[in-house]
């Protein structure tokens, strides 16, 4: 399968425990202007940090220009500037960025809090948009952006690179091939060794705090909230969202499911003193015909780097950053992969695929309800954290309860 080919948007719903119908209906996309073949992207980026800075790097590499940037951070507005040249204009207000007339799209790499409001307006001043994950902050909140996007009649793609990645294709291909048998459980797992306690010393440069926290409370200003904002829950889900988003999706998406039944939640804070989400913790979750686990451990880089293991009746198939490997059933300590392929990640295809997608309205390979199904799992897993219980999902993927 090739790392272009097109994710087919109904097709995906209707294997996927259906989002409801509401959310599924389909678009005419009509874009807001004609491109010629070579014409320039004109972009604005809103929250140009350093992933977001990044991202630019690679937007303009593939042709695109950015006319605007906006960040609540002076130092990020700064470096976004010398990024995007002389000619562009730095807004401190997002929402005066989105009045650019000469603006066709949006790069969206604010904290995870804000990307609701953030991609909701965005698409409602009628730009199509690139959004970083995780795509919401709560499940509540994907279903109202999913329906934003849809009536505003733009296109979106969620920061989701595995579903532009090449290696992820093919590994998939596996699955679908039926090599490994009947799959009982998948694991996923993230290790690094990068916990420690928070640096709460002052900014560098002047921050705007209640801009930052929108639409979140303004809570009482410390340092090290806005320089590990992911490790606050007024901000984040934490890891169980940021990374769980990447690997939980290709969980659901490998094995043709839906979102999980249900799911529990242990962990905490063992090394990151100051942060309130966990460096350390495990998930479990139910999808009927299959298990799947999500464990994540910042405190050691045994198995550096990230994991997910696929376990059938016939064989293992082992994917992480470097490629694939697929061991036949029964494994030995001297066991050689049957199958092998070696190929990292990459944000290059992705960002390509979204720029075509503007260009011709094509759907992207990761739209909006494939970024909310690939974050329900984790937000269901956080609720079952905070409540210690068992936490359920609606089959429609729209409601959580305890």
């Amino acid at each position: 399968m090739s790392h272009k080919a097109e994710v087919n948007r109904r097709s995906f719903l209707s294997r996927s425990a259906g989002l409801g119908a509401g959310l599924a209906a389909a678009p005419h996309f009509v874009s807001q202007r004609v491109f010629g073949a070579n014409e320039r992207l004109i972009m604005g980026v809103i929250g140009p940090g350093g992933r977001g800075r990044g991202l630019m790097k690679t937007f303009m590499n593939q042709g695109a220009e950015f006319a605007a940037v906006c960040d609540a951070f002076e130092a990020n507005e700064i470096e976004a500037l010398k990024i995007a040249g002389e000619n562009a204009k730095a807004y401190l207000d997002y929402r005066q960025l989105l009045e650019h007339r000469g603006i066709d799209a949006v790069l969206i790499a604010t904290p995870e809090h804000s990307h609701g409001v953030n991609l909701i307006d965005s698409v409602n001043a009628g730009k199509d948009a690139y959004c970083e994950k995780p795509m919401s902050h709560s499940i509540a909140e994907g279903v109202k952006m999913i329906k934003a996007v849809r009536a505003a009649d733009r296109i979106v793609q969620i920061g989701m690179q595995r579903r532009s990645t090449e290696s992820v294709h093919k590994a998939k291909q596996i699955i679908d091939d039926g090599i490994l048998g009947n799959i009982g459980i998948v694991r996923a797992q993230w290790h690094w060794n990068i916990a420690s306690p928070l640096n709460n010393d002052p900014l560098s440069h002047k921050l705007d705090w209640e801009r930052f926290c929108h639409p979140a409370r303004v809570s009482e200003f410390e340092p090290m909230k806005y320089r590990y904002w992911r490790y606050f829950w007024d901000f984040s889900g934490g890891n169980l969202t940021d990374q769980g988003t990447h690997l939980m999706d290709v969980i659901q998406w490998f094995m043709n499911a839906g979102t999980p039944r249900e799911a529990e939640c242990f962990g905490g804070v063992y090394e990151m003193h100051g942060a309130e989400t966990p460096d350390v913790f495990s998930a479990i979750f139910d999808y009927g015909a299959f298990m799947a686990t999500w464990t994540l451990v910042y405190t050691n880089r045994y198995q550096n780097g990230w994991t997910i293991t696929f376990q059938g009746k016939n064989g293992t198939l082992i994917l992480d950053d470097s490629g694939y490997q697929v061991f036949e059933e029964p494994w030995q300590p001297d066991s050689k992969p049957a199958i092998a392929f070696k190929g990292g990640l990459s944000s290059e295809d992705h960002i390509a695929n979204f720029i075509d997608c503007v260009k011709t309205r094509k759907e992207p390979n990761a739209p909006v309800e494939i970024g909310h199904t690939a974050v329900c799992g984790p937000h269901l897993a956080n609720v079952a954290y905070h409540k210690k219980r068992r936490a359920y999902l609606s089959k429609d993927a729209t409601r959580v309860w305890t």
